[in-house]
């Protein structure tokens, strides 16, 4: 139980443009990245497949450190400890389902900077639809990402134009990125994990050899980065 608080081309594309970076499963991880996951309700519909194909990746993503949290219910935050083990972090993943409630991203906000704060990241990404939450609350926990240099990558699901505006701002205060999905096109969110998964072990260089060019929704991502 957590804490309170089809492998694809995209992903053998990932593998070799990224294997230089890979260190072996014995050696410490080159990454770590935090991922969090909205599971209210309103993801319901496309939830087990999003979660077999988050579970993949990571699974894929060798040289990478993950800690894994979600927000359900009313007033539900979980998170399950650090790992680099892939099947452990594929267990985490499915284990997780979805309860109506809602977003919390608050709380996950102020859980990356303690994370943060205590450890360095290489970037925090959420999946998520919508956000129910006041802006003005919960920019700043934004910003304080930025200053630490950890840039929040915000992956929205659907077309909710107000959610859109809100991620992207918040994503902007770090230094990361915004992009969305269609929940009829899965495929999408593969591409831009694999692609995020190249950047916390790589950074930017590796990023950018691991599209090419080639994937116009990873060019959208990468253009809001800053230049290093």
């Amino acid at each position: 139980m957590p804490k309170d608080l089809s492998t694809s081309n995209s992903v053998k594309a990932f593998l070799a443009a990224s294997k230089q970076h890979l260190p072996s499963s014995q050696h410490k991880a080159q990454g770590r990245l935090l991922f969090a996951m909205d599971a209210t309700a309103s993801r319901e519909a496309s939830w087990s497949m999003a979660c077999k194909i988050q579970s993949e990746m990571f699974t894929a993503a060798a040289g990478l450190e993950v800690g894994l949290c979600y927000y359900r219910g009313l007033t539900e935050f979980h998170t399950f400890p650090w790992s680099q083990n892939s099947t452990v972090l594929k267990k985490q993943m499915l284990s997780v389902s979805c309860a109506a409630g809602q977003t919390q991203i608050e709380r996950l906000l102020e859980h990356a900077v303690r994370q943060g704060s205590q450890q360095k990241m290489k970037a925090v990404v959420l999946v998520a639809d919508c956000i129910e939450e006041s802006l003005d609350s919960i920019a700043h926990h934004a910003a304080r990402l930025g200053l630490l240099g950890i840039p929040l990558f915000i992956f929205q699901e659907g077309y909710n134009a107000n959610a859109e505006k809100a991620f992207r701002h918040l994503s902007q205060l770090s230094n990361g990125a915004y992009c969305r999905f269609d929940i009829n096109s899965l495929a999408q969110l593969r591409d831009l994990l694999a692609a995020v998964a190249s950047y916390a072990v790589g950074g930017l260089k590796a990023l950018k050899e691991h599209d090419q060019g080639k994937n116009a929704l990873l060019t959208q991502l990468i253009k809001q980065l800053p230049a290093k």
